[in-house]
C-alpha cells in the first residue's frame, strides 16, 4: 500500500499534489482530483526538475504556514 502525503504548499485547497515514497526508491506524484494518474520519478530527477524551474522562473518555493 502506498502512503500518500499532501503537499504542504497546497494549504487547505481541495485539488492538491500528493507524493509518496515507495520501497523501490522512487517517488510517486498524483493530483488529488485525478488520483488514477500517477507519475513515477527518481528523487534526483524530481530535484533537477524543481531546480530548473526555479532557475528559469527566478522564483524560490516558500513553504506556507
Amino acid at each position: 500500500m502506498v502512503a500518500w502525503q499532501k503537499s504542504s504548499y497546497s494549504g487547505t485547497a481541495s485539488n492538491c499534489l500528493n507524493i509518496a515514497a515507495v520501497g523501490d526508491g522512487t517517488l510517486r506524484l498524483r493530483e488529488s482530483d485525478d488520483p488514477g494518474t500517477v507519475l513515477v520519478v527518481a528523487p534526483a530527477s524530481l530535484r533537477a526538475l524543481i531546480r530548473t524551474v526555479q532557475t528559469r522562473s527566478g522564483c524560490q518555493m516558500v513553504r506556507s504556514g
